[in-house]
């Protein structure tokens, strides 16, 4: 009997301070910051992404514009999306190709006529985007993302449409 309690002992005690192997794949959050815009005109858009299966992810972005007097139509902007990734290898998640559906919530202005007056506007649109997605073992994402969406209501101060689109770097963990 105290050979048994010995080995049960033994065996716990070597588990409970083994390292546990936790894989890149098995990570799920990730956040990412847009890097086109931030050093092109000061736009910040950070995104948090939450993987929810292997083929499916959501989460959402948000984007501030920093300089007003840049040509970016739009001061503030928050994304919900859904992501669903299309790879020949389904051990490894979230990663890939994907198509996603957003909406947009976002505040800007916009340049009414030929005198440089612009007028503010607050929208809502609806859109689809594609993109590819790399990750590496220590868990370093980089994404490539672009893609449109349709202003929804009658606004005569809002754009017609919405772009969204960057290549972003970030972490998963």
């Amino acid at each position: 009997m105290k050979k048994i309690v010995l080995v049960f002992l033994i065996l716990n005690f070597n588990k409970s301070f083994s390292q546990t192997t936790n894989s890149i794949f098995d990570r799920k959050h990730e956040v990412k910051i847009g890097i086109v815009k931030l050093l092109a005109g000061s736009i910040f858009e950070g995104t948090y992404e939450y993987i929810q299966t292997k083929d499916f992810t959501f989460g959402s972005s948000v984007l501030v514009n920093f300089d007003k007097s840049n040509s970016y139509p739009e001061d503030f902007s928050v994304t919900p999306f859904a992501r669903f990734y299309f790879q020949e290898s389904k051990e490894f998640g979230a990663k890939g190709f994907f198509i996603e559906g957003f909406g947009k919530y976002a505040t800007g202005y916009t340049d009414k006529d030929d005198y440089n007056i612009y007028e503010n506007y607050s929208a809502a649109s609806l859109g689809l985007c594609v993109g590819k997605k790399w990750i590496n073992n220590t868990g370093f994402v980089f994404e490539i993302l672009i893609g449109g969406g349709r202003v929804l209501g009658n606004s005569n101060t809002a754009p017609d449409a919405s772009f969204r689109g960057d290549l972003f770097i970030g972490y998963r963990f």
